[in-house]
């Protein structure tokens, strides 16, 4: 019986791709994995686990340890769990950081809102400008902390680091300062930091200068691609889009965009384009020819999608020759082809959406704040329903995947589906 038991663990462990940071192994939502299609409180639960205080950062996941984030209601506690994959046994709960007056956070957001990302012995957790930490996930040893990446972060942080080469690499756009920095992994310590070349700044009925707080922060997760041979970081701002040079930080490009703002979702690139979902207000999708320098605004937009159903905050799933996207308000799914931008079909699956959607064998996974989950063909075909389930709590976090079986957080849990 034990050999039986311990080869099915080796088994799941070797079908693990790991789930290492926000959006998975590529940081666009793809998995191979053979999901579950349906489940419920009673269906499909491989167990459910409980989690302490509050917190909106996604699971993530290095061979059978699931890492993520949460914090008291009020921000003044902020703690780092780990737990087991196959039993969802919490084998590690540390408070990291005591803040004594913590920053404003609007209460659609969390004081734990940005994913951690997890390598082989490492794991390196953010809450943004009130704490990033790295930890050894054998000794669960705190390796180094860095608590002076100020940012005035006026509805709550947002944006996840993410690991190149040697460098762990976040975004911080704020009300006060933006910024994009890169820190050594192994020490914490800055190797580059480039402050946005866009600042939004409006003029009072006086004529002096205004800044606007939401005009001038940003959510977005940045991400690492390669263009014409060369490793680029694509980040979103406030009110433009960037690619920098992940070595030392110069800025390439930018587009810029002066109506919407906010900017939540992680770019993503394929068929020779980057794609930046522009944010808040009345949002777009921007189609973007990477080949260009400076300012790029005027020159380089191959296509624009101006209607309704470009998400706010769900990022978009690039798959074969289209795009698919949920909305926030409703959950308006809808196909658009990837090349021309032109509109295949739409549906609305009702409901409010902030997770991002995964997809896996042809399947997407949409779910909703208030705990749905519609699973809908990857198809060009039109809408095809698969199902449609439900669990008590609503979704503000996307999920993660762990060989076949989907790990879900609810506003209260941490689930495991699949049998």
């Amino acid at each position: 019986m034990r050999i039986c038991i311990a080869l099915f663990i080796s088994i799941l462990v070797t079908q693990a791709a790991h789930w290492n940071q926000f959006r998975g192994p590529e940081g666009t939502g793809h998995t191979k994995a053979n999901l579950p299609l349906t489940w419920s409180e009673t269906e499909n639960v491989a167990w459910k686990t409980a989690i302490p205080g509050r917190g909106w950062s996604s699971p993530v996941l290095w061979e059978n340890q699931i890492w993520l984030t949460t914090a008291t209601p009020d921000g003044k506690q902020l703690t780092v769990l780990c737990l087991d994959a196959l039993t969802g046994k919490i084998l590690h709960q540390q408070k990291l950081f005591d803040v004594t007056d913590p920053q404003f956070a609007h209460k659609f957001n969390s004081y734990a809102s940005p994913t951690a990302v997890v390598e082989a012995g490492r794991a390196y957790v953010s809450w943004g400008s009130p704490g990033t930490a790295c930890i050894d996930t054998k000794t669960f040893k705190v390796l180094w902390t860095r608590r002076d990446l100020d940012c005035d972060h006026f509805r709550g942080a947002g944006s996840s680091p993410i690991l190149w080469n040697n460098l762990l690499i976040n975004n911080h756009d704020g009300a006060d300062v933006q910024y994009v920095f890169a820190l050594d992994k192994h020490t914490g310590k800055t190797v580059w930091n480039t402050p946005r070349s866009v600042d939004f700044q409006d003029l009072d009925p006086e004529g002096k200068p205004k800044r606007d707080g939401d005009m001038r922060k940003g959510y977005s997760t940045p991400h690492m691609v390669t263009l014409n041979g060369k490793p680029t970081l694509l980040s979103s701002g406030a009110m433009a889009h960037y690619a920098y040079d992940p070595t030392d930080g110069r800025e390439l490009w930018r587009a810029v965009e002066r109506k919407q703002h906010s900017a939540s979702t992680r770019p993503i690139f394929g068929h020779g384009l980057c794609y930046f979902p522009t944010g808040f207000g009345k949002g777009q999708l921007l189609a973007i020819d990477p080949n260009g320098k400076k300012d790029i605004t005027d020159t380089h937009i191959k296509w624009r999608l101006t209607r309704s159903g470009v998400p706010e905050k769900p990022s978009l799933l690039l798959v074969g020759n289209h795009l698919y996207m949920v909305d926030d308000q409703g959950g308006l799914a809808t196909c658009v082809d990837a090349k021309t931008g032109e509109e295949v079909w739409s549906e609305r699956l009702g409901g409010n959406y902030s997770a991002s959607p995964i997809v896996a064998n042809g399947r997407i996974y949409a779910f909703s704040e208030e705990g749905k989950a519609v699973v809908f063909a990857a198809s060009s075909k039109g809408f095809q329903k698969l199902a449609e389930n439900k669990l008590t709590d609503g979704f503000m976090a996307s999920p993660a995947v762990h060989g076949n079986a989907l790990i879900l957080r609810t506003k209260t849990h941490l689930y495991r589906i699949g049998k």
